[in-house]
């Protein structure tokens, strides 16, 4: 039988800390209605020094889980869209995978900057289709005020940090993931930069973090314009539909300027291209799902609803996919017991985690007690004992 993927759980974190127009207007030669004008951002959200990609997303996720009612124990992939990731290795979804507890998961980062969440959902619903697996878990989540210059004011009003996370899994009903359109372009890789990496010589972390963020805002403003047209009636036509069958857009929230643009090369309504670009500023990879919780939170996005996501990033790289939405927040709204069995399902995944890395740590224990001994009699002690059997 045909195979579907639904989105089945969705859930998103943003940090406490709300960084205002008038805050940076402070300490640069801005103001509100400045950046107001430019970008249609009011303020942002900033981690705290304990917050990282791994965190945010993790909070995310467990959310997320936690509408689906997916026990940790069941995901069978974790794909983490992300351009500040925790660490080059290891990967920022292990780091996730090992705070749920999902001990069955494999995981990977994806590296698509703000495409990547799109990335994932296409990738996981891709998998789940041909059969290779029934649960996925895909999470944006990005601390770029760790990566910013705040004293450059062409990119330091523009971001902000949070994650979102969506559950997909198989289904033989009709709907869920229709269709998908990815793409890059490498030769625009210098418009869209953090460079970090062993390309450079990893001295080069401690130099001036406006060495970090780079950003052409004029040639990505143009590539942006035109891509989000393309790669969303792209996307339609992947799934068998028209741009006008859409019953929303969530465009990535990059600036307010490029989405106006899009929507009226579209021939789209404002009605019907969703916006929170105000509230959090441009989060990359997290910003589709954050979109998505606050849509739904919001009554925007209804059970039979066919709802398009578009994204651009650095890379070059652009994406497009539609989905037709399966559930809806009566749909989710558990009762207490479930609730509960739910929470404590995900409390016993997380102490497996922990027992596992204990049970590392007892290994290498014992690995160094057996070189320790080696060390000091030349031979294990079996070893001699066998000899003097002889």
């Amino acid at each position: 039988m045909e195979r579907y993927a639904h989105i089945s759980g969705w859930g998103a974190y943003v940090p406490e800390q709300v960084v205002h127009n008038d805050d940076i207007a402070q300490v640069l030669p801005t103001s509100d209605e400045w950046i107001r004008e430019r970008t249609g951002i009011s303020c942002r959200r900033v981690a705290a020094d304990h917050e990282h990609a791994s965190t945010l997303g993790l909070r995310a996720a467990r959310r997320a889980l936690a509408v689906a009612d997916l026990d940790p124990g069941r995901v069978e992939l974790i794909l983490v869209a992300t351009s500040t990731p925790d660490y080059l290795v290891p990967c920022t979804a292990c780091l996730i995978q090992d705070g749920l507890g999902a001990r069955r998961a494999g995981a990977c980062d994806i590296l698509a900057a703000c495409s990547g969440f799109v990335y994932g959902v296409a990738m996981g619903a891709g998998l789940i289709r041909a059969g290779l697996l029934n649960n996925a878990l895909v999470v944006g989540t990005e601390v770029l005020s760790r990566v910013m210059d705040w004293t450059d004011r062409s990119t330091s009003i523009l971001f902000g940090d949070g994650a979102g996370a969506v559950v997909l899994q198989a289904s033989e009903e009709p709907g869920g993931f229709l269709g998908a359109t990815l793409g890059a372009d490498g030769s625009g890789a210098d418009f869209i930069s953090i460079r970090i990496g062993a390309r450079l010589p990893f001295e080069s972390s401690a130099e001036p973090i406006s060495e970090l963020l780079y950003m052409n805002g004029h040639e990505v403003f143009r590539f942006a314009s035109r891509i989000m047209v393309q790669s969303t009636r792209d996307a339609a036509r992947s799934a068998g539909l028209e741009v006008q069958d859409l019953d929303l857009l969530i465009p990535h929230q990059a600036n307010a300027r490029i989405l106006q643009v899009a929507a009226k090369q579209l021939g789209l309504p404002a009605g019907k291209v969703y916006s929170n670009l105000d509230r959090y500023g441009n989060t990359s990879a997290a910003s589709i799902p954050l979109a998505i919780v606050d849509a739904v939170d919001e009554g925007l996005i209804q059970p039979g609803d066919r709802i398009g996501m578009v994204a651009f990033g650095g890379g070059l790289t652009w994406a497009g996919c539609v989905v037709e939405w399966t559930y809806g927040p009566a749909d989710r709204a558990w009762s207490v017991w479930r609730r509960s069995l739910h929470a404590s399902r995900s409390g016993v995944a997380r102490a497996r985690s922990v027992l596992s890395r204990l049970e590392h740590r007892l290994e290498a224990l014992e690995d160094r007690v057996r070189r320790r001994d080696l060390e000091r009699n030349g031979r294990p002690a079996r070893a001699r004992a066998r000899d003097a059997g002889e």
